[in-house]
């Protein structure tokens, strides 16, 4: 099964940015004026998921909290420092998860639309132990 989860955002730009620079994740296709949407597919070529992301003169009405998340799981450590290195230079501010789980085993960030996201060094704790 193939999973696209879908959101709908009012700058395309800047999550298209956030999710392909700093994250890494590659911009696997976009389109324009679909029935008045534009949007793009984010994710990785060889994997069954992608994020799709879009934009049209409706405004989207976000209704989420500290536990709404997603979590990626960086393959290596080089990986996850590349991550953390690019964090940095944009300057995205790292902020305190609700779950005290995800403090101890990543970091929460925030996507230009205030989504949490999670980088979580537990793959890579695993590999090491």
């Amino acid at each position: 099964m193939i999973i696209r989860i879908a959101r709908h955002t009012t700058d395309l730009e800047a999550i298209k940015t956030f999710y392909t620079e700093i994250l890494g994740l590659q911009l696997l296709g976009a389109f324009h004026d679909h029935d008045g949407y534009d949007g793009v597919f984010i994710g990785m070529a060889q994997l069954n998921w992608h994020l799709e992301f879009t934009t049209s003169s409706a405004s989207p009405k976000h209704h989420f909290d500290e536990d709404d998340l997603l979590v990626f799981y960086p393959e290596s450590e080089s990986a996850y420092e590349a991550i953390l290195e690019k964090i940095q230079t944009h300057r995205i501010p790292v902020v305190p998860a609700k779950n005290p789980y995800w403090n101890q085993n990543g970091i929460l960030i925030k996507d230009p639309d205030g989504y949490g996201v999670i980088i979580s060094a537990l793959k890579i704790k695993n590999t090491l132990s």
